[in-house]
């Protein structure tokens, strides 16, 4: 088996090779280990975990961050560990069916601080995990990739991360996402409105679903089982797209994650397999 430490690094370059959005440049910013460090809070966790997830784009929700979610739900579960997928409509709707999921308020900036602080002390969560959530400018307001203001159509992730008194995680790939004020004075070079929103752990990839997968790739090397092996991107991006989701970057309804066919992240899940000698 390769040192974790080593095997965490060559995973945390993989996850940004492709440096979509200058990752590689944030990367600097950020001490190697990062998915080590992450993925050892994950293993110890035998409760309940919340992944909040849902990014709003063209008045629906994007496929980057519930695929991996999703992908790190169904691995969760499988470890011990009781998930709870945390997001808004019209996300919350298409997964409270099959998946266990709590609600968040979209466009409201009333009680959110003490709504958080709620279902933190009902669920007594043992970590949190944002992938690929919207994170607070400093101005207090919601910015897309574009620098539109999506402060309506969104809901609030931001207090159960600041809130929590377990361990907060944060996956992201572009800077405007929860976690990245971690690195603000980084981000602060990227052509991007930053988040201010901060976490115990922040972790970088080139599409935030593959972060989830990096995760998975760590946890499978401590419990000596191919976890990666049961993620099927594919199977999820129709599951997703037959609910109304829409790709982050060309906004349409295609089986697709920041504009980049399945295949990609589906190449990623293979390299990550033979990194942890899977494959």
């Amino acid at each position: 088996m390769k040192p974790l430490l080593s095997l965490s690094r060559q995973i945390e370059d993989l996850l940004v090779a492709r440096n979509l959005r200058g990752m590689q440049q944030l990367q600097q910013a950020l001490r190697p280990g990062y998915y080590l460090r992450a993925a050892r809070i994950l293993n110890q966790c035998q409760g309940v975990v919340f992944i909040g997830t849902g990014f709003p784009v063209a008045d629906t929700f994007e496929t980057d961050g519930p695929v991996g979610a999703i992908a790190l739900y169904d691995c969760l579960q499988q470890l011990g560990a009781r998930p709870v997928l945390v997001c808004g409509d019209p996300l919350y709707s298409v997964l409270k069916t099959d998946y266990h999921c709590h609600p968040l308020p979209v466009n409201s900036q009333q009680n959110l601080a003490a709504l958080a602080a709620e279902a933190l002390q009902h669920y007594q969560p043992q970590a949190v995990i944002s992938i690929e959530r919207p994170g607070r400018a400093q101005d207090g307001k919601y910015y897309n990739m574009r620098g539109e203001d999506i402060s309506g159509r969104c809901a609030s992730f931001d207090d159960f991360m600041t809130l929590a008194a377990c361990p907060t995680l944060a996956i992201g790939d572009g800077g405007n996402e929860i976690g990245m004020g971690n690195i603000k004075t980084a981000v602060g070079k990227l052509n991007i409105i930053p988040a201010a929103t901060e976490c115990d752990e922040l972790l970088l990839a080139d599409v935030s679903n593959w972060g989830a997968y990096g995760l998975i790739a760590l946890l499978s090397v401590w419990r000596e089982q191919d976890l990666l092996a049961q993620v099927q991107p594919l199977r999820i991006l129709q599951y997703l797209s037959d609910r109304g989701s829409v790709d982050g970057v060309s906004r349409l309804n295609t089986l697709t994650e920041d504009s980049l066919d399945a295949s990609e992240g589906i190449a990623v899940l293979g390299s990550l397999r033979a990194l942890c000698g899977f494959s």
